[in-house]
C-alpha cells in the first residue's frame, strides 16, 4: 500500500520534468488543497528521500527552493513547515452548488452576436503525435525543429541586459531588431524591400488576417475567397460579412474573371494555394494584379511555404511587384519553425499599419516581447537561414516519396501537380466517403485531413483529401500510403476496385 506522501507526491520518471520539480509540484498542490496541517512539520529530508526512492540531494534541493519561494518555513531542530503567509490571500470557501456553472444564462442567447463555434473548420486528431502515420497538414516533425539553437537564442534573451529591452510594456510598438530582422533578411528573400513603418508583428498569420478583416470588412464589403480554399478565412471573413464570393481554381491559381472583378477585398495563396498546392503563374500574377489596380481591388497574399519550391525558383511575391500598393502581405514562422511559437508579420501601407497596431493595443497590445527577442536573434544569427536550407532538403526528400507512392499506389486517384509545399491534395471517384474513410484509417494509425471543409456552400464534394508530409518521417511514408492503397483497392494486389459507398 501507497504511503501517504507517495499519493501526494506521484513521480512520473519518463516525464520531461525532474523529479525535483515534481517534488516541489506535489507539496505546492497538497498544500494549496489543504492536504497538509500549517503547525505540522513535513517529512524529513532523508524520510521523504526514502518514501519517494529518489537521492536525498533531491529532497534538499526541493525543500530549500521551496523556503526561498517563502512557501515552506524552516526551523532549526523542527524542520520545514509550510508558511502561513500563503493561505492569509486567498479565498478557498467552494461554491455549494457547482452545477449552476454548467448552465446557459438567458443572456447568451440574447446578447451573443456570433456563434463562430458553429462554423464548418478543419478538426485535426488531438493525438496526432501518437500516430504512426501522421499525414497531418500545419504540423511540424518534432525532430525538425533547431532545438539548440533557438534554446541558445532563448537564453542570450534572458540576460539581463536583453531583459532590460523587452520586460516591459512595449504598448503598441515591436521589438525594433525583429522588425530589422525581417525587413532586412526575411522580406528580401521574397524579393519584398520596404520600411520599418510597414511592418508589424502579429500571433502569427491568422492573426495577421484577422486583423485585417475587422479593418477592411464591413457588412456590404464583397469578399474574394478561393474555392475550395482556406476554411479559416472563409470563417473569419463570414464574421464581418455575408458578400463571400468563391473563386475558382485552376492549373494557374486562382481565376481571375467576373467573379474576382466584383470583389473588394480578395484572398489568394499564391505560393502554394491551400488546399491543392498550385503555385499562381508568373502569367496568372500579372493578370491579378492588374486587375486590382484597374478595380481597385485589395488583395491579401498569405505567402506560406513561399520557399518549398523543388522544381524551379520560388515566384517573387505579390507583393514584390511595382503594384504592390494593392497588396497586403502576411507571413509567418509557424509553417517553417515551430507552429506554437504564433509569431507572424504583416506588410503594408503605413496607414493600415498605424490602425492595425492601434487596434491589437485594444486586443492585446503586443506579441511577447521575450519571444520577439529571440526570434530576432535566431534570424541575426544565421540559424533561419540555415534551418530554410535543412528543411528544403528534407521536404524535397519527403516531396519525392510521396509522389512516387501516388503515382505507384493510388493511381486512380486524381493529384494535382505541384512543385514544393507540404502536402499533396486528391480526388478520389464521387461515390467516395473521405470522411468514412479517414474514420477506418484512423483505427490502424492513418491521420489524413478530410477535403469537405475546403468547398465553400452546404453540398461540398466528400472525394477530396489531404496528405501532409511535414509530420512524417520519410521513412513512415510509404507503409502509410500502402493502407490508404489497401483500403481504396482491397487487401489484395489484383483487387483494384474503388470501394462504393
Amino acid at each position: 500500500m501507497k504511503s501517504l506522501w507517495n499519493r501526494l507526491i506521484k513521480l512520473d520518471r519518463s516525464s520531461t520534468k525532474s523529479l525535483q520539480i515534481q517534488i516541489r509540484e506535489g507539496i505546492v498542490t497538497a498544500a494549496l488543497e489543504k492536504m497538509l496541517e500549517v503547525d505540522k512539520p513535513l517529512p524529513s529530508s532523508r524520510e521523504l528521500a526514502k518514501e519517494l526512492n529518489v537521492a536525498r540531494n533531491t529532497v534538499v534541493l526541493a525543500y530549500q527552493h521551496l523556503v526561498d519561494e517563502g512557501f515552506l518555513d524552516s526551523h532549526e531542530r523542527k524542520g520545514f513547515f509550510i508558511n502561513p503567509q500563503v493561505y492569509s490571500d486567498r479565498i478557498d470557501q467552494p461554491k455549494s452548488n457547482y452545477s449552476s456553472l454548467a448552465s446557459t444564462p438567458a443572456w447568451c442567447n440574447r446578447l451573443l452576436l456570433k456563434q463562430p463555434s458553429l462554423q464548418r473548420n478543419i478538426r485535426k486528431n488531438k493525438n496526432w503525435k501518437d500516430s504512426p502515420y501522421p499525414f497531418i497538414f500545419g504540423q511540424l516533425d518534432f525532430n525538425l525543429i533547431p532545438i539548440h539553437e533557438w534554446r541558445e537564442c532563448v537564453h542570450y534573451s534572458l540576460n539581463v541586459g536583453e531583459m532590460r529591452q523587452w520586460a516591459t510594456d512595449q504598448v503598441d510598438e515591436d521589438d525594433p531588431l525583429l522588425i530589422e530582422q525581417i525587413q532586412k533578411r526575411v522580406l528580401p528573400r521574397r524579393g519584398i524591400w520596404t520600411r520599418p513603418e510597414n511592418i508589424m508583428i502579429t500571433l502569427g498569420a491568422q492573426n495577421a488576417l484577422y486583423i485585417i478583416a475587422s479593418l477592411l470588412v464591413g457588412e456590404e464589403t464583397r469578399v474574394g475567397i478561393e474555392n475550395p480554399g482556406y476554411p479559416d478565412v472563409r470563417n473569419i471573413m463570414g464574421l464581418k460579412t455575408d458578400n463571400l464570393v468563391p473563386l475558382d481554381i485552376d492549373e494557374e491559381g486562382v481565376v481571375v474573371g467576373e467573379q474576382l472583378f466584383q470583389c473588394d477585398v480578395v484572398y489568394v495563396t499564391p505560393s502554394h494555394q491551400v488546399p491543392s498546392g498550385v503555385t499562381m503563374s508568373q502569367k496568372r500574377r500579372q493578370q491579378l494584379l492588374e486587375a486590382a489596380v484597374k478595380k481597385d481591388i485589395v488583395i491579401i497574399e498569405d505567402d506560406f511555404e513561399a520557399e518549398s519550391n523543388f522544381k524551379h525558383e520560388p515566384q517573387p511575391a505579390l507583393k514584390s511587384s511595382s503594384d504592390s500598393e494593392q497588396v497586403i502581405y502576411v507571413g509567418s514562422t509557424s509553417k517553417t519553425f515551430a507552429p506554437g511559437l504564433r509569431l507572424g508579420y504583416m506588410v503594408a501601407p503605413e496607414k493600415v499599419i498605424q490602425e492595425a497596431r492601434a487596434l491589437r493595443r485594444l486586443m492585446f497590445r503586443h506579441a511577447p516581447a521575450n519571444n520577439q527577442r529571440a526570434a530576432a536573434l535566431f534570424i541575426s544569427l544565421g540559424h533561419y537561414d540555415k534551418m530554410i536550407g535543412r528543411l528544403h532538403g528534407i521536404y524535397k526528400e519527403r516531396w519525392q516519396a510521396m509522389n512516387y507512392c501516388i503515382e505507384k499506389h493510388l493511381p486512380s486517384l486524381k493529384c494535382v501537380p505541384n512543385f514544393g509545399g507540404s502536402s499533396f491534395w486528391l480526388e478520389g471517384p464521387e461515390d467516395l466517403d473521405v470522411d468514412e474513410m479517414a474514420s477506418a484509417l484512423e483505427k490502424q494509425g492513418v491521420v489524413l485531413e478530410t477535403g469537405s471543409v475546403f468547398f465553400m456552400g452546404d453540398a461540398a464534394p466528400k472525394n477530396h483529401f489531404r496528405l501532409g508530409y511535414a509530420s512524417i518521417p520519410v521513412d513512415k511514408i510509404e507503409p502509410g500510403m500502402l493502407m490508404i492503397a489497401d483500403y481504396l483497392y482491397g487487401r489484395t494486389p489484383e483487387q483494384k476496385t474503388i470501394k462504393v459507398h
